[in-house]
């Protein structure tokens, strides 16, 4: 695999952050989640302003593995990156997967967030999950028609497995 700078999109509970860490692991990339740069402990959000330049000095490194949703940041991503991997997984799965780290991390921070952000579900959260396909996916599916870039998307945990056991197999 020749790319440098990938992103790893998808809805919430897709496994965005496994496979991002997996993919580092092999190919000894830099990993960033987006999560540790944008929420401060106790889920207290990073002002916008702030946020969009400690991204864009991230951007600019000469590589990177990115994982995370801020659609609002997907164009200024999708800039600096030379391959996307959309994990377009079913809604049903994403949410059961929601309820498994949930309550395997009940109380503790996640690695993949910030120290001090325990984990935690609200109606919101959920909310958002359930309406992923209607609200999230047609924007992100339009972008990644227009961009130049290379996008793999995969709709099954399987095509994922798949995929990476042939990076690691090189």
């Amino acid at each position: 695999m020749n790319y440098k700078r990938i992103l790893i999109i998808g809805c919430s509970g897709a496994g965005k952050s496994t496979l991002a860490r997996q993919l580092a692991d092999i190919t000894q990339l830099p990993l960033l989640h987006l999560d540790q740069l944008f929420w401060q402990p106790n889920w207290t959000p990073t002002d916008k302003g702030i946020f969009r330049t400690k991204l864009l000095n991230e951007l600019k490194k000469p590589s990177w593995i990115m994982d995370g949703n801020f659609d609002s940041t997907l164009d200024l991503r999708l800039q600096y990156a030379d391959c996307v991997i959309f994990l377009d997984y079913a809604t049903p799965l994403c949410l059961r997967r929601i309820m498994k780290r949930y309550m395997m991390n009940v109380g503790r921070t996640r690695p993949d967030m910030t120290e001090g952000c325990n984990e935690k579900i609200d109606f919101e959260f959920l909310r958002w999950i359930a309406r992923y396909k209607y609200d999230a996916r047609p924007y992100i599916v339009d972008l990644l028609s227009r961009t130049p870039i290379t996008s793999i998307v995969f709709q099954e945990p399987k095509q994922t497995a798949n995929w990476l056991q042939n990076i690691q197999k090189g």
